[in-house]
């Protein structure tokens, strides 16, 4: 059975995103270069050496800002083995790619894709 790992929260403004989430919930929220632009780190829980939840069960997630080509909701992430054999799954039973199979160096690689519903959803592939 595959975990969801992360979750992601689309804002039209960060800095107000990352105000009202950081004062209510008391997240830990820390803003970095990725690509061209910015992605905030979500932290809701403790994390070990390798940035992975200490709490069983609890996942840390991101902010980055709305991209309407992907999606306007947020995004829960799902843990894969391989994420080009999951899409391949994913467009055999009717879903599609919304992004490939991009790589974090040192980390991983993600990619989004629509379900039969509608909905956008992400994939987490560890390569560490």
């Amino acid at each position: 059975m595959r975990k969801v790992v992360h979750f992601e929260i689309p804002a039209d403004d960060v800095e107000r995103a990352k105000n009202f989430y950081g004062s209510i919930f008391g997240w830990d929220l820390q803003t970095m270069q990725m690509g061209d632009g910015e992605y905030t780190t979500v932290k809701t829980t403790d994390v070990d050496q390798s940035q992975m939840p200490t709490e069983p069960g609890a996942i840390n997630g991101g902010m980055m800002q709305r991209d309407e080509r992907i999606t306007t909701a947020p995004v829960i992430t799902i843990d894969v083995d391989g994420i080009d054999d999951a899409l391949k799954q994913i467009e055999d039973k009717g879903g599609s790619t919304v992004l490939p199979r991009t790589a974090i160096p040192d980390m991983g690689a993600f990619a989004y894709f629509k379900d039969t519903e509608g909905n956008v959803l992400g994939l987490w592939e560890t390569t560490t």
